[in-house]
């Protein structure tokens, strides 16, 4: 199938463009928000084409997923007047947690016949609205790249983008009371002046923004991987970390005491629970490791590529047909 969607989301694009088809991205002169085009910090195969919005006009498409409330409008018009849903077969992908007026927050494709509404995790299909709008949870899928996990450092990981304008949705106020327990290494967009922002020395509040290959090889070698997220759907760094075989320290919350089994970390929802696991790892390194290589399995097993890929083709398939 030839595939439209937009370049939302990169580490999830990433997997989903893995599978047997063409899939055709949105390319701007500006590069922005609904132009982005290929990833440059992603590895995307020659299967993802760029093209402009006068290519897109006459493009073939079998398939438009949507990703944010906007597109299917944008569609339309991108696509010379066909509309998703009615001229195209669409799929809706939800990648977020509602926010708002929790747990009774609408959807804003609820109670629509025309497309078929996907989460990435059941607990956002649980607390959205979705009205009528037919449902469907394809939980993410991740490319592994080994068992890289060595704990060399004995530092907490974070992953984390905008941590300051984001705030207590990341659980960014419970940072200072953790690096108490372990020095942390916090990576992502927009993390710079973090420390000064929360009053901490720079040795317990190291920031960085590093591409995708870098980044997990940089993660690989802290003893830990902590996410203080309070609220979020699912962060795909959480399962990243996991592949490597990292032990992980989480907030018990949204989708995550899903994704991390016993013996793969420790999950709370007291901060202190958190700490104390934190220093027992930079402690006790075997621990940490053999923590992680039984997170690692679950992650395997649950959040694989293959079974990501698998369940995608079902429901792009229903969808079409």
């Amino acid at each position: 199938m030839n595939i439209l969607l937009w370049h939302v989301h990169g580490s999830w694009t990433t997997a989903f463009v893995q599978g047997p088809h063409t899939y055709l991205v949105p390319v701007t002169p500006d590069r922005g928000p609904d132009g982005l085009g290929r990833a440059r910090t992603f590895s995307w195969p020659a299967s993802v084409r760029e093209l402009t919005p006068e290519q897109l006009r006459d493009a073939e498409v079998d398939l438009v997923l949507l990703q944010r409330p906007h597109e299917l409008e944008l569609a339309e018009r991108r696509l010379g007047g066909r509309r998703p849903g009615r001229d195209i077969p669409a799929v809706y992908l939800e990648h977020n947690a509602p926010d708002g007026d929790v747990p009774a927050t609408r959807h804003p494709y609820a109670d629509r016949d025309d497309l078929t509404l996907v989460h990435v995790t059941h607990f956002n299909r649980l607390f959205w609205d979705c009205g009528t709008t037919r449902t469907e949870v394809v939980e993410h899928g991740i490319v592994d790249s080994g068992h890289r996990y060595t704990g060399r450092l004995a530092r907490a990981a974070v992953v984390v983008n905008e941590p300051v304008r984001r705030g207590r949705h990341t659980g960014t106020d419970l940072l200072p009371a953790l690096s108490e327990a372990a020095p942390l290494d916090v990576f992502g967009m927009r993390t710079e002046g973090l420390a000064a922002h929360l009053g901490l020395p720079e040795d317990r509040c190291r920031c960085a923004d590093l591409p995708q290959s870098e980044l997990h090889a940089a993660l690989a070698e802290r003893r830990l991987y902590l996410h203080p997220v309070r609220w979020t759907s699912l962060g795909l760094s959480l399962l990243e970390a996991m592949h490597l075989g990292m032990p992980v320290v989480a907030l018990a919350t949204t989708e995550a005491v899903e994704a991390v089994p016993p013996g793969a970390g420790t999950l709370s929802t007291r901060p202190e629970v958190l700490a104390r696991a934190a220093r027992r790892y930079l402690e006790e390194p075997e621990a940490a490791a053999e923590d992680g290589a039984r997170a690692r399995q679950a992650a395997l097993e649950r959040y694989g590529l293959k079974r990501f890929l698998h369940d995608w083709e079902r429901v792009m398939t229903e969808a079409c047909s």
